[in-house]
Formats: C-alpha cells, sequence, structure tokens
C-alpha cells in the first residue's frame, strides 16, 4: 500500500538478503552484534560492521546510529537500539528505536529501508504489538513529521510464516484504517470569543461558507487546543488574548457545510487593537444580542445563544 508517495510492503524472507539501501538492525545499546537479528547480519556483511558500530557505541536505547553495510546487498545498516544489553524491552523503547531509524535513513538521504520485527526476538516482545507500533510510526513519520521524505519503500521484513502473517494482517489493516479515519475527519477546531470593553470580536469570512463568524480555526498536529487559540486569534484579529477559558465543546454533524468538524469554543479577554487579517475579509465588535442578528456561518447562533445565557448565569 501506498502513504502519500511511499510504498509500504510486508514479505517474508531473509533481511540480510534484501535489495535496499537500508536495513534495520534491532539493536542493544552498547552495540555489540551477538545473536538475533545482529547475529545474522555480522555473520553475512561481516565483522567490519560491528566494528564501525562499536566504535558509535554506546548510545541511547531508544536511539539510532548508521555504519556501512560490509558484504551485504544494502548500502547501510542502521542500529536501532530496542534494549539494554539485559535484552529487556518494551513499548516505549520499540516506539522510539523505530522513530530513530526512520530519522537517521532521512540523514542518509537514502530511498527504502527494510525493518525486521523490533523487539520480538531476544526481547521477546508480542509480534501483534510490536507490529502496530512499528505502523504507528511509519505512519506519523510520513503523514506529519516528513510530509516530503526521501524515502519511497519501507519494507517490512518476516523471517518465518507466521511472523509474517501477523505483520501483513497488522501493519497494513491499521495503517488502511488510520488513513481512511483522517481523511474522513472529524476534524477539530477552536472558535475564540474574545472580549473587549466594548462588545466581542467578530469577523466576517472571505472563504466560504461566507457570513459573520467567531474568530477560530483549525487545529494543527502537536498543537494544544489552547494554544491554536492564542494562534487563531492573533492570525484572524491581531489581537493577544488571555484568561483563556473553555465553554463548551460542539460536535453536531451537519454543523459546519463542508465537512464533520467538532470545535472547542473558548471565551478570552482580547489586548491590542483589533485588525482584520489572515482570512478574515472585515472585522467589527458587536454587543452579543447585536452579532445574534448578522448572517453568522456555522453553528454560531447556537454558540453565541449558550455564550448569552452562559453571561446571564453568571451575572
Amino acid at each position: 500500500m501506498k502513504i502519500k508517495n511511499t510504498e509500504v510492503k510486508i514479505i517474508q524472507g531473509d533481511i540480510t538478503e534484501v535489495k535496499t539501501d537500508a536495513i534495520v538492525n534491532a539493536a542493544n545499546n552498547k552495540l555489540l552484534m551477538g545473536g538475533g537479528v545482529a547475529g545474522a547480519i555480522r555473520k553475512k556483511g561481516g565483522k567490519a560492521i560491528e566494528d564501525e558500530a562499536l566504535k558509535k557505541g554506546p548510545i541511547e536505547i531508544g536511539g539510532a546510529v548508521s555504519t556501512s553495510a560490509g558484504a551485504l546487498k544494502a548500502k547501510y545498516v542502521i542500529h536501532a537500539a530496542t534494549m539494554g544489553v539485559d535484552f529487556k524491552t518494551n513499548e516505549v523503547k520499540i516506539r522510539d528505536s523505530c522513530c530513530s531509524a526512520l530519522k537517521e535513513a532521512e540523514k542518509l538521504k537514502i530511498g527504502s529501508i527494510a525493518f525486521p520485527a523490533l523487539g520480538c526476538g531476544v526481547g521477546g516482545f508480542p509480534e501483534v504489538g510490536a507490529a502496530k507500533i512499528m505502523a504507528q510510526e511509519v505512519f506519523r513519520h510520513l503523514w506529519f513529521d516528513y510530509p516530503n521524505t526521501v524515502l519511497k519503500e519501507i519494507t517490512f521484513v518476516l523471517f518465518d510464516k507466521s511472523a509474517y502473517d501477523v505483520f501483513n494482517k497488522n501493519v497494513i489493516s491499521y495503517l488502511e484504517y488510520i488513513i481512511h479515519k483522517i481523511q474522513s475527519g472529524p476534524f477539530i477546531t477552536v472558535d475564540i470569543i474574545i472580549e473587549l470593553p466594548q462588545g466581542i470580536v467578530m469577523i466576517e469570512r472571505s472563504n466560504p461558507p461566507y457570513g459573520w463568524a467567531i474568530p477560530g480555526g483549525f487545529l494543527d498536529y502537536n498543537e494544544s487546543l489552547e494554544d491554536c487559540a492564542v494562534r487563531e486569534a492573533k492570525e484572524e484579529t491581531s489581537l493577544d488574548i488571555y484568561g483563556l477559558k473553555q465553554m463548551h465543546t460542539y460536535s453536531r454533524p451537519g454543523r459546519d457545510p463542508r465537512f464533520h468538524t467538532v470545535t472547542c469554543v473558548f471565551i478570552a479577554k482580547g489586548k491590542g487593537t483589533p485588525r482584520a487579517d489572515s482570512d478574515a475579509a472585515n472585522l467589527k465588535v458587536f454587543k452579543p444580542e447585536e452579532a445574534l442578528k448578522l448572517n453568522l456561518a456555522f453553528d454560531h447562533k447556537q454558540v453565541l445563544r449558550d455564550y448569552i445565557e452562559n453571561i446571564k448565569k453568571l451575572s
């Protein structure tokens, strides 16, 4: 399957025989290459791989470094530390080492990488769990962290049939599910009722759906609702806000004619000179009751009614 421009594949075979730019070694943090995948890489690729790795170690558990690949068909070996020399691993260590291996591939500017089942050999981590963790990290890397990735192919290579079946089922099905969910929504937004001494700030939208609206916008990845509210308020009204508090969350399907959105409405005080910016065609300050008479976009008439009722209860 494809995630954007990157092909994700599951194959059964010997990772040391795969034709790819880099293979991942499920390493210990000392980078000693004894048994398991590491031992197979050392045996087929040569001791020079381990010698080069040891010069770069030890590394943090969850980290990754790269070396040349000796006699292997790959160009590089990326050593991802899934455990210490105690051979103990867990979800966090597998997640971090997978993430680090992908980042190392970006540094190397390579087009393809092959992973074994991280943590499932001497680490004894359940294959189903590892498959889902690694699928999540691959998705996050390609969809959010590196949308312009150099990677064109990511392959999961499983040595035996049972492991292949587990990864083939859980990686592909998970990725297909999450991509469908993200593309179909719902999408998270924030709206901010900004209070000034003379009233509340309303913007006239320059993009459809047209009409007047409470300032707000879409939540960015890796952004909190509160940070989004501060950013959107500044972008659309040029105001700094303070005293931020949540009023209510609105999630009714159909509240947004474009697609299903869920919005968290905040109330905040504004500081500065209000000025229309970003996708706001106009900006004015209204008394809440006057704002209700505007041609309002979305479900903002209901939001303002709830806000006015909220004010009455507090007065």
